[in-house]
């Protein structure tokens, strides 16, 4: 199913639609501040299992995300950070980040990474946040599988190529083809990992 969602005042009809589907144990495929996103409720097992199938991976060996609405989140299913990480994380977010943070026993067994580690999006993005919201929990955030970035533009290429594998499709324009830059805070320092949109000046260095 492809819903069209307004990018800036997404319809309350629509996100109601989309949050029964997470909960009923549903994949959307949903738009970030960077590329689309493949996600699904954290806490429905089968749904993350079906996305381990969809990118042929082992769920214990994936680099899940979650997309969190805000900072609140972060008390929840991350260890107790420093003050100064907390306002690193402050002045980046909403943006296109994700933060690698050690994860607290919150986060379902099955998304726990071997390093005991989360990531953490919050995208500047009006519909990705709403749907968290309504949901009252996380996400779970990933890319989609293969190679082809230009066909995951277009959610109505997404919705040809991917309806048989996900529930839902949101159209809420046409997204991104650069990664989140990604920060592993579980050092002394943070550490870039991965240069994508958001800019990173090495902090250490100022």
């Amino acid at each position: 199913m492809l819903l069209h969602l307004h990018p800036v005042d997404p319809q309350p009809r629509q996100i109601k639609t989309i949050v029964e589907c997470l909960q009923s144990g549903g994949i959307i495929i949903y738009p970030t501040d960077t590329l689309y996103g493949l996600g699904c409720d954290i806490f429905q097992h089968k749904a993350i299992e079906r996305i381990a199938r969809i990118k042929n991976i082992n769920p214990d060996k994936a680099n899940f995300s979650f997309v969190c609405y805000d900072l609140s989140d972060l008390s929840t299913y991350t260890k107790s950070i420093s003050t100064s990480l907390y306002r690193l994380l402050k002045n980046h977010l909403p943006g296109p980040y994700t933060f690698i943070l050690p994860s607290s026993k919150e986060v379902p067994k099955i998304l726990k990474s071997k390093k005991n580690t989360v990531g953490i999006r919050v995208p500047d993005n009006t519909i990705a946040r709403t749907i968290v919201k309504e949901l009252g929990h996380p996400i779970l955030s990933t890319t989609l599988p293969g190679e082809m970035v230009e066909e995951y533009t277009d959610p109505e290429l997404m919705e040809a190529n991917f309806n048989k594998l996900v529930d839902i499709v949101i159209d809420g324009g046409i997204g991104g083809m650069t990664p989140s830059t990604i920060i592993d805070c579980t050092g002394d320092e943070p550490i870039l990992t991965r240069k994508g949109l958001g800019e990173w000046e090495d902090e250490s260095s100022k």
